[in-house]
């Protein structure tokens, strides 16, 4: 999702507002700020997603989940929507027009994937699940969306609905996503870092460049309700900044 179908990081574009309303603390908005910075200019490797999910984990440990949803569902388009990349919302169009499902798969946390892939008009998503104690998040991981575990979460998803991963479409911009596009058989990396890029060019794989970032408010409508005085929470689950992935899938033949 991040470099793939937004322009920053999504777990990261939300640290300001965390910051405006007390959320975190003005250190935590300037390691925001260059995790961001490093993010943009090299990808994160493993051990940085590591690292990024350990501290987003503590930061948001304790919060309500309820009191995230609804914040992000009052502030998604204020946030994302100036963020997402035209290329890839005329790409999810362009698949969507051959009849393919569209997938989003990212390590960021299931309540900001799934309204942001409702938004870009995804079919489904799958996110990182945080386990929740008492309608609150304890701070533990129940599913890490990363890695090796992207490629466990799409052939899952594949064996429930029917998909043929040989026929199905991925698009990553990471080289720790190698795994999920070694599942499908039309892997194409799209902003790739370097160790990505260099395996792209070895074996064939198509490389895309989305440089555009196009506002959706004008065909996507706000959601309706009170707004709520916070401005915005947008990741409270989110354990992994910058890398992730969309694919999209047509389904097994009869």
């Amino acid at each position: 999702m991040d470099k793939t179908v937004i322009a920053k990081s999504s777990t990261l574009a939300f640290s300001r507002p965390f910051f405006q309303e007390g959320l975190i603390n003005r250190r935590a908005v300037l390691k925001s700020a260059y995790a961001q910075f490093v993010f943009m200019l090299a990808g994160a490797d493993a051990d940085q997603m590591d690292r990024m999910r350990s501290h987003i984990t503590a930061l948001c440990e304790g919060w309500d989940v309820e009191q995230v949803r609804s914040i992000v569902e009052e502030t998604l388009h204020d946030i994302v929507d100036p963020l997402v990349y035209k290329e890839a919302t005329q790409l999810i169009t362009d698949h969507k027009g051959e009849g393919h499902d569209v997938v989003v798969v990212s390590a960021s946390g299931d309540e900001l994937v799934a309204p942001i892939s409702t938004m870009v008009g995804a079919t489904h998503s799958v996110g990182t699940r945080m386990v929740v104690t008492e309608g609150r998040y304890s701070g533990e991981v129940d599913f890490y969306c990363a890695g090796e575990n992207k490629a466990i979460a799409v052939k899952q998803l594949a064996e429930q609905h029917d998909y043929d991963l040989s026929s199905c479409y991925a698009y990553s911009d990471s080289i720790t996503d190698l795994p999920l596009l070694e599942a499908v058989g039309h892997p194409t990396v799209v902003n790739p870092d370097r160790a990505l890029r260099r395996i792209a060019t070895q074996r064939g794989w198509p490389v895309l460049t989305f440089s555009d970032p196009v506002s959706l408010r004008a065909r996507i409508p706000r959601p309706s309700g009170t707004a709520v005085a916070v401005t915005a929470i947008g990741l409270g689950a989110a354990t992994a900044a910058g890398v992730a992935w969309y694919g999209l899938r047509r389904r097994r033949r009869s």
